[in-house]
């Protein structure tokens, strides 16, 4: 009899051909009730009869319920098809990794997916998102190509707020693509009732002029394509500097943790601003060099390139401009660069039958806050709508919040950027006071009236106060010359100019510091023009009175 063999649990086993081949009833019945699983999103076996990888499983699943970003810094996302226009990190807590691992054990009857077959899909999936150009990815506040402001609100359902020249509205899903992360938290939904302003002014001890400083930072502070000042809190203890610091974050960025220390490293500070678009330091006394450089960075637009995980020649660039606050009591302790970029307000003590507790505080900001940001939002609208033909004689170094602040001035007939140019040329002299160098300088200046020589004698010529050099005193000629161009800025406001162009008539050619005394600017604000026809609100309603949060179901 012929026979041939088929091996059977690894054992080869005779088989008489005239028999049937077919699965015995037991394996038939199996096949049967195998067929009866649900078969969703299960994906068909290859034509080798073989069944699908976890890997391969878990890419069909993906993309049955994503579409995979790019962002412009190199990042891979996931966008859900079905809900809110947020993007969600490859890994991490809530991240597309996590997300499928529990969907595979839902889709397959509790089969778990390993660890490598996770990877090996989420480096297709990686593969995938590469394949378009890059998108922009918000944090908080993001501005399409037609100016339009997107506000997210940080809600589950991604609702967000648009502003534009014509008004404001809330929307149930965010035109923009924005990310979450742990250090957010929802903001309430902005209604329009009663004067928000007035609202606003009443939680903090300040007089007029701070305060609409303040109000005018806070709308700036949502336009996320200019450089914004850092909002500095200035008072002796007890003027509630924390507290307000706290208020004014929450308004703008809300977090649960609104107020910070100092960070001690540049890694914990990009930490820190990649994941919070407001972000307030507390009680700062004195700020290293290389923070100080660092706000300052953050300030104009900061970026950094760094070695990426597990890779020997591959980098990531972490990139970003954020909105700062500040608390501190001595404004002479900050650094000259640091504090030209400075918006300063002075907080009055707060008498003793006025104080209320924190949780009073807290109770009355939260039932504001509503209307507040209504408020503050109403009038963003109408400042979008007379910035683009904000005019100025002159720009200070802060040109684009200056523009705002013009801008601000037309809409409420305040005079918002002169007293910030008055300010900010009080705080360069603070400045100056605290650095015992530049004192020294001016001193220098204000006794002779114009000092001409080199880096060298300049540093011959001036004298540290008692005779002692502290440690910030530049150790020789070159680190004199760098110091004398880093506070030019700070001279020049208090009436001293520096040139540096000239040379020496000898064959050394020396470079010289020319010192000179000048008579001080007229600290005035430069009028902003624009055509006189044009209305200050045009197609805005006034304050109070514009467009209501439309009620979704």
């Amino acid at each position: 009899m012929n026979s041939t063999t088929k091996p059977v649990n690894g054992t080869a086993r005779p088989i008489d051909p005239d028999q049937s081949t077919d699965p015995a009833p037991m394996n038939t019945d199996r096949a049967t009730v195998n067929t009866q699983r649900k078969p969703v999103n299960k994906p068909p076996a290859d034509d080798g009869g073989k069944k699908p990888s976890a890997a391969v499983r878990l890419v069909a699943l993906a993309r049955e319920r994503y579409r995979f970003v790019m962002s412009t810094d190199g990042r891979p996302y996931a966008v859900a098809v079905d809900g809110p226009n947020l993007v969600l990190p490859f890994k991490g807590r809530s991240g597309v990794r996590q997300r499928l691992a529990r969907l595979y054990a839902e889709t397959f009857d509790g089969d778990v997916a390993s660890q490598s077959a996770l990877a090996d899909a989420m480096t297709v999936l990686e593969g995938i998102a590469e394949d378009d150009d890059p998108v922009p990815v918000h944090l908080r506040a993001g501005q399409d190509d037609l100016g339009t402001i997107v506000v997210d609100l940080g809600t589950a359902d991604g609702r967000a707020v648009t502003v534009s020249g014509g008004g404001w509205q809330v929307v149930p899903r965010s035109p923009l693509l924005f990310r979450r992360s742990g250090a957010m938290s929802p903001m309430p939904t902005p209604i329009l009732e009663g004067d928000g302003l007035a609202m606003l002014h009443s939680m903090f001890n300040m007089d007029e002029s701070a305060f609409r400083r303040l109000v005018a930072w806070l709308i700036a502070a949502w336009m996320p394509n200019i450089p914004h000042p850092v909002l500095t809190f200035k008072g002796e203890q007890g003027t509630g500097k924390s507290a307000a610091a706290q208020m004014v974050v929450n308004l703008v960025d809300p977090s649960p943790a609104a107020k910070r220390s100092a960070p001690r490293d540049l890694k914990a500070w990009s930490t820190q601003a990649f994941n919070s678009w407001a972000l307030c330091l507390d009680n700062i006394s004195a700020i290293p060099p290389w923070l100080s450089d660092t706000l300052c960075k953050a300030v104009t637009g900061d970026g950094f390139v760094d070695r990426a995980l597990y890779s020997d020649d591959d980098v990531v660039v972490v990139s970003f401009r954020r909105v700062l606050a500040m608390t501190t009591i001595d404004a002479g302790a900050l650094a000259g660069d640091l504090a030209e970029r400075l918006l300063m307000l002075d907080l009055q003590l707060i008498e003793p039958e006025r104080r209320r507790t924190e949780e009073e505080l807290a109770t009355a900001f939260e039932t504001v806050r509503p209307a507040v940001l209504g408020a503050l939002f109403d009038l963003l609208a109408a400042v979008l709508a007379v910035l683009p033909n904000v005019r100025l004689d002159s720009l200070p170094r802060m040109a684009d919040f200056a523009r705002v602040l013009a801008a601000v001035d037309q809409v409420m007939e305040w005079n918002t950027l002169g007293d910030y140019l008055a300010a900010s040329a009080n705080v360069a002299g603070d400045a100056l006071e605290g650095d015992p160098f530049g004192s020294a300088v001016v001193a220098l200046v204000e006794q002779c009236g114009t000092w001409t020589g080199t880096a060298a004698q300049l540093l011959e010529h001036v004298q540290p106060p008692g005779g002692i050099r502290p440690p910030t005193w530049p150790k020789d000629a070159t680190r004199a010359s760098g110091k004398v161009k880093r506070i030019a800025p700070l001279l020049r406001s208090v009436g001293i100019t520096v040139d540096d162009t000239q040379r020496s008539q000898d064959r050394h050619r020396s470079r010289l510091l020319v010192l000179a005394r000048t008579d001080l600017p007229q600290e005035t604000a430069s009028a902003a023009s624009a055509p006189p026809t044009e209305p200050l609100w045009p197609d805005v309603p006034p304050i109070g009175q514009g467009h209501r949060a439309p009620e979704l179901h």
